[in-house]
């Protein structure tokens, strides 16, 4: 049996009609499944929670998100033993960040082929976010500053849906970044690495936790993270000039940023990150608040991801 979770909004609605194209498929091949469709944000978490309230040893569940990233991010917070899960994923979104980094088919019929086709699953690192007395999972990447403020404009601006319907929903990305880098204000942060490494910085535009290689659309700010090798990985944009940030952006796509003065890469297993001031924090492009500070580890258990 497959549990399939579909945010049928997801790519300016998209979402739907690609769903009902995919239906098609697993009805053709009398493939046994059931759908459950998200109605607003935070409803993939609830649906997952009850769709694996009962997974056990000998009751495993495969579980499928459709649609964005954050939709990955919401449906792996509601379960609460990803022992017994395997994990699944079929794109309708438009970043596409966790089908880079898990080479994974970024067109939804293909990507429903490789799930049916029975392949081993492969086991994945999901962290966990903390702030204050929440958590919740991700499979992406965590940050605070420009990212998460890019993320943020992002997901509210109606210049997306516009862009998407014209197949040019990346550039959204673009005209926000510049807008958040002109306004931005670099913030004094303290990380804490675990319990022992305390690096501090003066000047940060934003600091990300990384389970995979890219964030943000296509960015590789993390070149040597894997998202099943047990550690994070942690890159720190510091002191740099607003044209210097601007000018080593670019550079971020093919993972050559790192040569730059003021970019710090760091690996971990658990992180604390204390900023002076309040600043966006997103969890795999959504927004997780206005926040000063937050943890993340790397969670005890590992998901059976199908890749």
């Amino acid at each position: 049996m497959y549990y399939f979770i579909v945010n049928p909004n997801s790519r300016s609605g998209k979402g739907a009609l690609i769903w009902k194209g995919l239906e098609g498929i697993l009805n053709e091949r009398n493939v046994e499944y059931k759908t459950f469709f998200t109605e607003y944000r935070g409803h993939a978490v609830l649906l997952s929670e009850s769709i694996t309230s009962y997974a056990a040893p000998e009751t495993p569940v495969t579980l499928i998100a459709v649609g964005g990233d954050g939709t990955i991010q919401e449906v792996l917070s509601g379960v609460r033993d990803l022992s017994y899960i395997t994990f699944g994923y079929i794109p309708t979104g438009s970043g596409n960040d966790f089908c880079r980094g898990m080479k994974l088919p970024a067109e939804p019929g293909e990507a429903l082929d490789l799930i049916l086709s029975g392949c081993r699953p492969h086991p994945m690192d999901v962290p966990v976010l903390t702030c204050g007395t929440g958590s919740s999972h991700f499979a992406i990447s965590c940050g605070i500053g420009f990212d998460a403020g890019v993320c943020h404009e992002v997901s509210v601006t109606p210049m997306k849906k516009v862009l998407n319907r014209i197949g040019l929903g990346k550039l959204v990305y673009l005209f926000v970044a510049l807008k958040q880098l002109l306004f931005l204000k670099p913030s004094p942060m303290t990380l804490v690495m675990d319990d022992d490494n305390v690096q501090q910085f003066s000047k940060v535009y934003f600091t990300a936790v990384m389970n995979q290689k890219y964030e943000g659309g296509g960015f590789k700010f993390c070149p040597n993270a894997s998202p099943s090798d047990g550690y994070l990985d942690v890159i720190v944009v510091d002191s740099l000039s607003k044209p210097k940030v601007l000018c080593c952006l670019p550079t971020a796509f093919f993972g050559k940023h790192t040569i730059f003065h003021g970019i710090h890469i760091f690996r971990c297993k658990k992180i604390d990150i204390h900023s002076d001031l309040a600043l966006p924090v997103h969890k795999d492009g959504e927004s997780a608040g206005i926040l000063k500070e937050f943890s993340v580890s790397i969670g005890a258990a590992q998901v059976r991801m199908i890749s």
